[in-house]
C-alpha cells in the first residue's frame, strides 16, 4: 500500500513538472521557430490482485507533453474499455474488475491522444504495461494425492525413499509466497521428510517379515513458521526383501519308499523346506550331515520350488541295503549376515528309504563282450562265452539267446548256456566285423521263461590272413601307336587287393613272358610303365596284343595272379596321334551269381512245363472214362425222348438192356459205346450184366460223394414206343411185368435205395 501511495502521490508531481518543461519548450518553439519532440509521460502502473476495495480501482496515469485542450485520451489492447479503461481528459487508468496474479500477471495496453474534433492522433501511440501484484493467497498443493516408495529393509537411518512435490501458484519473487515445507503427520516414527520433500526412513529396524508397507501422510505449508493453509499427501512405502533368513524344514523327518530298479538321476522324492524371504532370494543348500551315502544319493534344489529332490547317483540294491538313513542340512550360502537374525542358521532333517524288492533282470558280468578270430579257419568253433547272473535272492538259471545280427545271418550263433559258435568259417572280405545282441532270460519255476531280460553286445572282429591275390586295375582301351620309339610309355597300370595291405611293401610286377615288343618297368608306388621295348610295330601281323601281366602281393604267403592287359595298335600321325584304330570286341562278363539266377529260372521254366504236360494228359485219360460213363448215363438214365420205338436205333444200342433183362448175357453183337467202360476190379458174381456194373459204380459215386444227385430216383423213364423190344423203362409199370430178373440185392444197397427195393422187389 506505501508503495501504491507513493506512485500516485509522484505522479501529479511529475506530471506538473512535466506540463512546466512543456511550456517552457513551447515559448522556446514559438520564440524560435523551432517544434521540439513531444513525450508520453507516465509512471509504471501497478495493482494488487484481489482489492476487496469497491470497483473500480485506480492503477495509474497517463499523460503527454501535449497542450491541447481538445486532447482525448484513449486506450486500445485485449482488455482495454473492458477491464481496463481511461479518463479521457486526465488520463487516468481504472480497472473495473479483481484481477488475479495467478490467472494473469501483466497486461500490454496502447496509449493513444488524439484530437477529439478530428479524431487525430497527436501523438505516435506508446505500448505501456499493467503489472498485477501478488499476495499470498493459494495454498500448496500436491502434484499428486498418492506418492509410492520403496526401500529395502533393514535400512540404514536416512536412506532415501521418495520424493514429494506440492506447487504454489503465488509469486515466488515475492519473499514468502511461495516457499513450500514439508511435515510427516502420520508415520513420523519411522520415516521423515526435509524441505524439499525427500522421505528418509528414520529407523534400521525395518523388517519386511513384521510389516512390508507403511502408508504415511505429509503435509505441505508456505510462509515458514505462519499459521496458513496447507494440503496434505497420502506416500504408500513398500520395503523390499533383502536375504536375510534362513530355510527351516517344515518336518523333522521324511519317509520315502522306492524300488530297487529305479534308474539312476530318478527321483526318489522332495524335502520341503520353508524360506520367508521372496523367491529371488530363495537360495537353499541341501547337504548331509550324517550317514555314509553321499556316493549313494544327491539332493538337488528345486530352483522354482525350493524343494530338495533326492536322486539315486547309482543303482540300488535290495539284496544289499535294504533301507538307508541319514542327517541332511539346509542352508543359505548368499544370506546378507548384517542382517542375520539369531533365531539359527542351521536346520537338520532326518531321511528314511526303504528300498523295495523287484524281480529284476538278468545281470551281464562284461559289457560289451570282444572276440577275435581268424578268417577262413575251419578249425575254430567256439570263440567263448557270456555270462549272466540272477540279482534276486532266487538265483534262477539263466537262458541265452540270439536276437539281432549285423550283418543279418547265421553267422555266429549263441547256445542256451551262453557259448558262441561260428556255423561255418568267416570271411573278412565279406565283412570285417560281425555283431549279435544276446538276450538273457531267467528260466521260471515252471519252465517258462521270464519275461523280463536283458542284452549284451557282441562284436567279433575278423582278422585278416593273406587269401586273395591281387588283381590288375584295367585301364580304358590302351593303345600304342605302330611306329612308337623302343621307351615309349604306353599306360601306367595299378591293382587292387581285398585283402590289407601287406607290411612288407608294395606290389610286385612282372611279365609272364619276354617273348613281346613290351617291357614293364616298376614305379614302386604300386604303380608300374608298360613300354615299347623294340619299336615298329606290324599291323598286318597282329592289330591287337595280349600280355599277361603277374602282379604279387608280397604277403604271408606270397599270392600271384595273371592278368591280361589288351593293347591296341593303331595308325598315328607324324606327330603321334591316334588317327585310326580298331574296335575291339567288347567283353561280356557274367557274374557267378546272374548264372545261377539263369539256370533257376530255366530249371523253373522246365519244371512247369512238366507238370503242364502231365495235367493235361491226366485230364485226357479221365476225359475219356468220362465220356464212357457219360455216354452210359445218356442212354439208360437221362434220355427223355420218345423216339421212334423199336425201329429207332440209332440213338442207342438197346442190346445192353436185353442184357439187363437176360441175366447178364452178353450179346454178340458189334461193340457199342457200353463195352468200353471200365469195370470195377474184382469177380463180379452176379448176373445183372453190365446194367448191374454201372448201377454199382453209380452207387458207390453216390456213397462217396453227397453232393452227387441221385440219378437213379429223380430221372424218369420215358416210354420208348409200342414197337421197341425193350418195351417200356417206366418204373411204374415194372412192378407187373413179366420180368424174370430178381431184383432182391436191391435191398443190399442201404436205406438210399429203399424205395427203389419196393418198387421192383418180389411181392410178399
Amino acid at each position: 500500500h506505501l508503495i501504491l501511495l507513493f506512485s500516485l502521490v509522484l505522479a501529479p508531481a511529475f506530471a506538473n513538472k512535466e506540463s512546466q518543461n512543456t511550456n517552457q519548450n513551447f515559448y522556446s518553439y514559438n520564440a524560435g521557430h523551432k517544434r521540439l519532440k513531444r513525450d508520453w509521460i507516465w509512471n509504471q502502473m501497478h495493482i494488487k490482485e484481489e482489492i476487496d476495495t469497491p470497483l473500480p480501482h485506480h492503477v495509474g496515469k497517463i499523460t503527454s507533453s501535449v497542450r491541447n485542450n481538445n486532447a482525448k485520451y484513449i486506450i486500445e489492447g485485449e482488455y482495454a474499455n473492458t477491464i481496463f479503461k481511461v479518463e479521457e481528459t486526465s488520463g487516468d487508468v481504472y480497472a473495473f474488475e479483481r484481477l488475479d496474479r495467478e490467472k494473469k500477471a501483466e497486461y500490454e495496453l496502447t496509449a493513444l491522444i488524439i484530437d477529439r474534433r478530428n479524431n487525430q492522433s497527436l501523438e505516435p501511440p506508446s505500448k505501456f504495461i499493467i503489472k498485477v501484484y501478488d499476495i499470498n493467497d493459494n495454498v500448496p498443493v500436491f502434484v499428486q494425492k498418492v506418492f509410492n516408495g520403496s526401500v529395502p529393509e533393514m535400512s540404514p537411518v536416512g536412506t532415501s525413499v521418495t520424493k514429494v512435490t506440492a506447487v504454489d501458484a503465488d509469486d515466488p519473487t515475492v519473499t514468502g509466497h511461495a516457499t513450500v515445507t514439508y511435515q510427516v503427520i502420520k508415520g513420523d516414527e519411522y520415516f521423515t521428510v526435509d524441505d524439499s520433500g525427500l522421505i528418509s526412513t528414520a529407523r534400521a529396524d525395518l523388517d519386511r517379515e513384521t510389516q512390508s508397507t507403511y502408508e504415511i501422510i505429509i503435509k505441505a505449508k508456505d510462509g515458514p513458521g505462519s499459521s496458513g493453509d496447507s494440503s496434505t499427501a497420502t506416500v504408500i512405502i513398500t520395503l523390499t526383501d533383502i536375504n536375510d533368513n534362513f530355510p527351516v524344514f517344515k518336518h523333522p523327518s521324511f519317509y520315502f519308499k522306492v524300488p530297487e530298479n529305479i534308474s539312476v538321476g530318478g527321483e526318489v522324492g522332495r524335502v520341503k523346506v520353508e524360506d520367508i524371504d521372496e523367491p529371488q532370494n530363495r537360495h537353499t543348500k541341501y547337504s548331509f550331515v550324517r550317514g555314509d551315502y553321499r556316493d549313494t544319493f544327491e539332493i538337488v534344489a528345486n530352483p522354482f520350488t525350493n524343494e530338495g529332490i533326492i536322486r539315486p547317483k547309482k543303482p540300488l540294491d535290495f539284496e544289499n541295503v535294504a533301507e538307508y538313513r541319514f542327517d541332511i542340512e539346509a542352508t543359505d550360502p548368499t544370506i546378507d549376515l548384517r542382517y542375520f537374525k539369531s533365531s539359527g542358521s542351521r536346520s537338520i532333517s532326518t531321511v528314511t528309504i526303504e528300498v523295495t524288492d523287484v524281480d529284476e533282470p538278468p545281470v551281464f558280468t562284461k559289457l560289451p563282450y570282444e572276440f577275435k578270430v581268424k578268417e577262413n579257419d575251419p578249425e575254430i568253433r567256439t570263440l567263448g562265452s557270456v555270462w549272466a547272473h540272477d540279482p534276486d535272492a532266487a538265483k534262477r538259471k539263466i537262458r541265452f539267446t540270439r536276437r539281432r545280427a549285423s550283418p543279418n545271418g547265421d553267422y555266429i550263433r549263441v547256445s542256451d548256456t551262453g557259448i558262441i559258435q561260428l556255423p561255418k568259417p568267416l570271411d573278412r572280405e565279406f565283412s570285417s566285423s560281425y555283431n549279435i545282441t544276446v538276450a538273457a532270460q531267467e528260466i521260471l519255476e515252471d519252465g517258462r521263461l521270464s519275461d523280463r531280460e536283458s542284452h549284451a553286445q557282441v562284436h567279433v572282429i575278423v582278422t585278416d590272413e593273406n587269401d586273395n591275390a591281387p588283381e590288375l586295375v584295367y585301364p580304358e582301351e590302351p593303345r600304342v601307336c605302330e611306329n612308337a620309339a623302343p621307351g615309349k610309355v604306353i599306360i601306367t597300370i595299378s591293382a587292387t587287393d581285398k585283402d590289407e595291405l601287406s607290411p612288407r611293401g608294395f606290389f610286385s610286377y612282372s611279365l609272364a613272358t619276354e617273348d613281346s615288343n613290351f617291357s614293364l618297368v616298376e614305379n614302386y608306388d604300386n604303380t608300374a610303365n608298360i613300354t615299347v621295348k623294340y619299336g615298329q610295330f606290324n599291323r598286318e601281323l597282329a592289330k591287337i596284343h595280349y600280355l599277361p601281366i603277374i602282379i604279387s602281393d608280397n604277403g604271408d604267403p606270397e599270392l600271384s595272379s595273371t592278368n591280361t592287359l589288351v593293347i591296341s595298335v593303331c595308325k598315328c600321325n607324324e606327330k603321334g596321334s591316334f588317327t585310326f584304330c580298331e574296335e575291339r570286341a567288347k567283353q561280356v562278363g557274367v557274374s557267378v551269381q546272374a548264372l545261377v539266377a539263369i539256370f533257376i529260372c530255366i530249371f523253373t521254366i522246365i519244371v512247369i512245363t512238366l507238370l503242364i504236360l502231365l495235367r493235361k494228359r491226366h485230364k485226357k485219360d479221365l476225359s475219356g472214362l468220362g465220356r464212357s460213363v457219360a455216354e452210359i448215363h445218356e442212354q439208360l438214365v437221362t434220355y427223355d425222348e420218345e423216339g421212334g420205338g423199336e425201329m429207332d436205333t440209332t440213338s442207342y444200342d438197346v442190346s445192353v438192356l436185353n442184357s439187363v433183362r437176360k441175366n447178364g448175357i452178353k450179346p454178340e453183337a458189334v461193340p457199342s459205346p457200353y463195352a468200353q467202360v471200365q469195370k470195377p476190379p474184382g469177380n463180379i458174381t452176379s448176373g445183372a450184366g453190365e446194367m448191374e456194373m454201372m448201377i454199382e459204380v453209380k452207387k458207390d459215386e453216390a456213397d462217396n460223394d453227397r453232393d452227387l444227385l441221385p440219378y437213379d430216383t429223380l430221372h424218369i423213364y420215358g416210354y420208348e414206343g409200342a414197337e421197341s423190344i425193350a418195351e417200356s423203362l417206366s418204373s411204374l409199370e415194372s412192378g407187373s411185368s413179366d420180368s424174370d430178373i430178381d431184383y432182391d440185392f436191391l435191398n443190399d444197397w442201404g436205406p438210399r435205395f429203399k424205395m427203389l427195393a419196393e418198387l421192383y422187389g418180389s411181392e410178399p
